[in-house]
């Protein structure tokens, strides 16, 4: 079963007083699945843009003053190739993909980590406590990086034998161990190296003089580039299963112009929101925090209301202590995440951007990257077009 199914089947079943509420369950999740998984889709558009931007613009020459005016022209330089990968018609032609992705991104870490681990400053040259501000922002950025919700229970269920997949020792414990310890160390030396000055992405603060560096960046770049396509694949099942009925006719050349029209979207998303940390913290504040701390615990109180709590009502005990952890997160984090993405200093409207020639195409590099970017445009839009025609 998918979490929607798990849901609505919770509350159909549940008490009286919930089961009016079993097809509002299934509809929260979908839309909170699709919103968290557009949204990082998104995020890793301006990921990959800005890796690829830093590597570009070190060998062009353009000043570093202003990249955060340009980053909207390599993110729209994206759209071609994003729409390429998504056209990938499922998780079993990813699968090879995905693989090159993991090769990436582990010869990345271990320079990155290399990188890190020199030169380092003394402890106490750091502050110990982050100020109490910054805490909620830090805690959406945590969801978000260790939230996996819309990936745990198709992999359950893919899974020859399910029962190896929870325990002490089971699949999800052993794989979620690797990943935070890799989180804690990568963070805790990024933070020691860089202090303040650490970005949204660490790979960002490496030295882009040094070719390893550059690697690093173009070798993240596309393992996110790869991985593209198995966050866009959870948005493209939930829009596609409630359109297909509608495209019996025509429903290859329908699915893949929903396909185009959903990558569109995200890019022109990361084009408006350009950042990565506090559009990180919106996506795990917003989406994350709803599908993995508040909606389980609401599902679990209707799946033991008539079989008891436990000892000492301990499942109500802990599933409060989530609960407002959860809201605290949703709450606040939503609030400063927002702030700062509406507070971007130094960045011009996007409009602005695509328009204002004397601080954009001062260079023969941007005049030939607009000009390509408008013929990809009009590619998209006659391809679009046709399909449209040949639907109705």
């Amino acid at each position: 079963m998918s979490f929607a199914d798990v849901g609505e089947i919770a509350f159909a079943n549940g008490p009286p007083w919930a089961r009016r509420f079993s097809g509002l369950a299934r509809v929260s999740i979908i839309v909170g699945l699709f919103a968290a998984y557009f949204a990082t889709c998104s995020v890793y558009t301006v990921i990959i843009a800005t890796n690829f931007q830093q590597v570009i613009e070190f060998y062009t020459g353009d000043d570093e003053a202003t990249s955060g005016e340009r980053i909207r022209l390599y993110i729209a330089a994206l759209m071609i190739p994003l729409v390429l990968i998504s056209w990938v018609p499922n998780l079993k032609k990813l699968a090879p993909i995905s693989m090159v992705a993991n090769a990436f991104m582990g010869v990345g870490l271990l320079i990155t980590f290399y990188y890190l681990s020199i030169d380092l400053p003394s402890v106490a040259e750091r502050a110990y406590v982050a100020p109490f501000e910054a805490m909620p922002q830090f805690f959406s950025i945590t969801i978000f990086a260790m939230e996996a919700i819309g990936v745990v229970m198709p992999l359950e269920n893919a899974m020859k034998t399910p029962q190896h997949f929870i325990g002490i020792c089971g699949v999800l414990n052993q794989g979620m161990g690797g990943v935070t310890m890799i989180y804690i160390f990568l963070g805790f030396l990024g933070y020691l190296k860089y202090g303040a000055e650490t970005k949204g992405s660490i790979t960002l603060n490496l030295p882009i003089e040094d070719y390893a560096a550059q690697a690093v960046k173009i070798l993240v770049g596309l393992a996110v580039f790869c991985t593209y396509g198995l966050q866009y694949f959870v948005c493209l099942e939930i829009v596609w299963n409630s359109l297909k009925d509608r495209f019996q006719k025509n429903s290859a050349l329908a699915e893949y112009v929903v396909r185009t029209i959903l990558t569109v979207a995200a890019v022109l998303l990361a084009v408006a929101v350009p950042t990565i940390g506090p559009f990180l913290g919106l996506i795990g504040a917003l989406c994350f925090s709803l599908l993995g701390l508040i909606i389980p615990v609401f599902i679990e109180f209707v799946t033991y209301w008539e079989k008891g709590f436990g000892p000492g009502n301990w499942i109500v005990w802990k599933n409060i202590l989530v609960l407002i952890c959860g809201f605290l997160a949703l709450v606040f984090g939503s609030y400063t995440s927002l702030l700062e993405i509406i507070n971007v200093k130094d960045l011009p409207s996007p409009l602005e951007t695509f328009t204002n020639e004397s601080s954009l195409l001062g260079n023969e590099t941007m005049t030939h990257l607009n000009a390509t970017l408008q013929q990809l445009g009009e590619v998209v839009n006659s391809t679009l077009e046709a399909a449209v025609d040949k639907l109705t």
